[in-house]
């Protein structure tokens, strides 16, 4: 029998006893059920804002507002564009470059995980294979030393 014995990294062991749970920020049951509401929401509200309709329909209003702006007593054309078409439109316009940038940061997350667990999996499996090859050994071994002569 090998003296060797492996012992596995804790982030190993939790991997495996926790394989096929998934990161739910939004969701996540360590929450009380408030905390949960207001993240659903955000949620919900940033999916509807980050799109290129909601930026359509702000630029829209934004421009329903210019005549006022362009009137004798008005903002202004350079305060409209700041204080409002800027503000209104390009929020929209931020959200949906975010939510672009944030789904390949998620697809490289998730493949940098996947690859991670194939890893531990090989790593598992050098483990047996290893274990294997020394008790084999030790088998041939202890076999071939039984059949030399005593000193």
């Amino acid at each position: 029998m090998s003296t060797y014995i492996h012992v596995p990294h804790p982030r190993t062991v939790e991997r495996l006893d926790h394989k096929d749970e998934a990161v739910d920020t939004a969701n996540d049951a360590n929450k009380n059920a408030v905390v949960r509401f207001n993240s659903w929401l955000a949620v919900k509200i940033t999916d509807g804002v980050g799109t290129m309709w909601c930026a359509y329909i702000f630029a829209i209003i934004a421009l329903i507002g210019l005549p006022t702006a362009l009137r004798p007593g008005g903002e202004g054309l350079i305060a409209w564009i700041a204080q409002t078409f800027l503000q209104l439109v390009l929020l929209s316009i931020i959200i949906v470059g975010q939510n672009i940038a944030a789904a390949s940061s998620d697809k490289r997350s998730e493949n940098t995980f996947k690859d991670a667990e194939a890893i531990l999996s090989e790593a598992i499996e050098i483990q047996k294979h290893l274990k294997s090859q020394d008790e084999e050994l030790i088998v041939a071994l202890r076999e071939a030393l039984a059949k030399l002569p005593p000193a």
